[in-house]
């Protein structure tokens, strides 16, 4: 069984890519914020963990950053909704839409 590849964070976005296949979770920086908009996990990569993998990538830069993090993206929104211990790294202005 060989390692799973890395996630490698570029301009944009962090990313996994296998063959040919790229998954990615888009982001844009702010004063004091990172932006999570959208998330692409192709089936190639279903049930492999790849979008959790993006989330912890995602969420681990922003904390060595000293980032907020605003979760426009569905995906990461219910990541983030789902583990209350992560919702201190949420911009205070998105943190009422956690709570289910």
């Amino acid at each position: 069984m060989t390692d799973p590849p890395d996630v490698v964070r570029t301009d944009t976005q962090f990313e996994i890519r296998i063959g040919d296949e790229v998954a990615f979770a888009e982001y844009r920086l702010q004063p004091g914020v990172i932006v999570f908009p959208h998330t692409v996990v192709p089936e190639a990569f279903a049930g492999q963990g790849v979008g959790g993998r993006l989330v912890q990538a995602g969420l681990a830069y922003a904390k060595e950053q000293g980032l907020l993090v605003k979760p426009t993206c569905s995906f990461f929104h219910a990541y983030i909704a789902k583990r209350p211990e992560l919702h201190d790294l949420v911009h205070p202005s998105m943190r009422d839409g956690l709570k289910a």
